[in-house]
């Protein structure tokens, strides 16, 4: 349970020295969001896989990837992962100039919508902002629909999609992007 549940959310970087913390937040928030509709054994590969200290660390010391924390209070209450370097076909299409992918982005089930997940989305943006991209695009579940509704707020649309593999399943993302800077 949260302590401060009605404070400012706050965002900083992540380091290598955040690797246990973002171990454990990472395989948390994954497992509350897929669990209840994948196979356990599905589950328990890919969270052992993605989500170890140390791949967490190895994760943290690539310079292509930015991990931002969001804290509300002493707790940690998400994280998104900004990823630089493969764009998929798709994107590549619908817009001009580099982009930068969300490769993750999650709040812990206590602070579902309560303001955390857009702190992150325009923490991503102001990076997007500041390393002068031309848009932002990210993979989602074709049956998350809450996360697609989210991200559909944000002003990302569907451009396509590609495949995710959670253990021995193999499943269906739509990619969704948004340009970095919206005309009004």
């Amino acid at each position: 349970m949260m302590s401060a549940p009605l404070t400012l959310v706050r965002i900083r970087r992540a380091g290598p020295e955040d690797a246990a913390l973002l171990a454990s937040l990472a395989a948390t928030t994954f497992t509350d969001t897929f669990a209840a509709d994948n196979d356990p054994r599905d589950m328990a590969e890919y969270v052992a896989e993605a989500f170890g200290e140390r791949v967490q660390r190895a994760e943290l010391q690539d310079p292509r990837n930015t991990v931002l924390l969001a804290r509300r209070g002493n707790d940690v209450v998400g994280y998104a992962m900004l990823r630089e370097g493969h764009t998929p076909p798709c994107v590549a299409e619908h817009v001009a100039g580099e982009t930068v992918e969300i490769a993750r982005l999650y709040a812990v089930r206590a602070a579902i919508g309560s303001g955390v997940g857009g702190a992150l989305m325009q923490a991503c943006l102001d990076e997007c902002s500041v390393r002068g991209r031309a848009g932002l695009w990210l993979g989602v579940w074709e049956r998350n629909a809450r996360a697609i509704d989210f991200y559909r707020r944000w002003a990302f649309h569907d451009v396509g999609s590609q495949h995710f593999q959670l253990g021995r399943d193999i499943q269906t993302d739509r990619v969704m992007l948004r340009p970095a800077r919206l005309d009004r």
